[in-house]
């Protein structure tokens, strides 16, 4: 495939009105090539569903849940054959898909074969009414200006008692109360990102002394000496590590009994990245879906440090968490790192973006945040993917260790 023809995935959680996070939308982009916007769509979504589910699978990108496609004319027509079965994907048709005699035929076999189908951005008489009855999903713009119509929608898509409502673009407190209000089963936008009452990280004497772990493995290096010494003083890292080693998941014939011997069976790599993420866990106080944000930036930021020259991966996924961190709660990242002892050009790197990390670091932002970097940085849909893919089976792992999200 060319420059100009490569594409680039995002992926937007979905929740309940528990709160829990019930899906995924993964959302394909193209960079704007030398072909039209039409065969850009048609290009993105083949390349990355070729990429999802024949190199990753979906169920490592999306933890199981459910995963909601947005397709293009050509694979809802059955122009483009689909690379996986129905049981794996909910297939959503995009709000400006023209529905005519041929889309309304592909549609209704799609869903004769058993397939899931979500109608995106859906409007009273805006040509989707006739896809209603083989829908299962109705996606619903809490953007739109003019609240009459959204309400008449959700009265139309009430007359089918089969379909899930879901509100989408939420961007405000007062978009997510409307669409509690209107009854909306399932809810996706930004707002729901970030955490609903206002945070800052407070450096507390005891996170103040956990940061300081962390800075102390961000080192070439690290004192291991040290690094024991300063987690033996805190008893619940110290316990969480030990729990952590002795899981069944990491694979040990024997179990472990001291602080020394967890950090020497996870070896340093490894170590860094636990205990950096438990860290970071207890720093911001986040849920599951929030640090699951956090840790894919991480990896792909190492990930990405890996290919290139003189930017060690380990430190790359440290400032990755710290960068993710500060974006979370909105916090300028120079209070972040201030009075620690970080290496210098990790701080330079999160604070200016200077050197070849900053690069990284700068890159792996504007990638988890929507943009996709020009010019193409070979290797990063794939980087990206393969981060998701880490952060399903570590998420997974720390599963009970994390705090779970209240109501919206």
């Amino acid at each position: 495939m060319t420059e100009d023809r490569r594409a680039h995935v995002g992926r937007q959680p979905i929740y309940d009105r528990d709160g829990a996070v019930v899906g995924y939308e993964l959302l394909f982009r193209a960079d704007t090539g030398a072909v039209s916007a039409s065969r850009i769509d048609e290009y993105a979504t083949a390349r990355v569903l070729v990429a999802a589910f024949t190199e990753f699978g979906l169920e490592e990108l999306t933890g199981g849940r459910v995963g909601f496609l947005n397709m293009t004319r050509e694979f809802l027509t059955g122009k483009l054959p689909l690379p996986f079965d129905n049981s794996q994907a909910v297939l959503e048709v995009p709000a400006n898909t023209e529905v005519d005699e041929e889309l309304l035929a592909g549609v209704t076999v799609l869903g004769e074969r058993g397939y899931t189908i979500a109608l995106d951005g859906f409007r009273c008489g805006g040509g989707q009414d006739t896809l209603l009855p083989l829908a299962t999903y109705a996606k619903l713009d809490m953007l739109d200006p003019d609240e009459g119509v959204l309400r008449d929608a959700v009265t139309r898509c009430r007359q089918h008692k089969h379909l899930h409502l879901i509100a989408q673009r939420l961007e405000s407190t007062d978009a997510l109360r409307l669409a509690f209000d209107l009854g909306f089963d399932l809810f996706q936008g930004h707002i729901l990102g970030r955490p609903h009452v206002s945070s800052t990280v407070a450096l507390a004497p005891a996170r103040l002394a956990r940061l300081r772990v962390l800075a102390a493995l961000s080192v070439d290096d690290v004192d291991l000496d040290e690094v024991v010494t300063m987690v033996s003083q805190d008893a619940g890292l110290s316990m969480r590590l030990l729990r952590a080693t002795n899981a069944a998941s990491f694979g040990l014939t024997r179990t472990v009994s001291s602080v020394r011997e967890a950090l020497v069976a996870m070896g340093l790599n490894r170590l860094r990245q636990w205990v950096t993420l438990m860290l970071v866990a207890d720093l911001t106080s986040a849920d599951q879906e929030q640090l699951s944000q956090m840790l894919v930036r991480a990896r792909l930021c190492q990930l990405l440090a890996d290919d290139a020259h003189g930017v060690p991966g380990e430190i790359a996924y440290i400032g990755g968490l710290l960068s993710a961190v500060a974006d979370l709660f909105g916090e300028p990242v120079d209070r972040i790192v201030a009075g620690l002892p970080l290496d210098d050009a990790l701080v330079a790197a999160l604070t200016d973006g200077s050197g070849p990390l900053g690069e990284v670091l700068t890159v792996a932002r504007d990638y988890t945040s929507g943009e996709a970097p020009s010019p193409e940085r070979p290797g990063l849909v794939e980087s990206y993917l393969a981060a998701l893919r880490w952060t399903t089976t570590v998420t997974r792992e720390l599963a009970a260790e994390l705090p779970a999200r209240g109501p919206l």
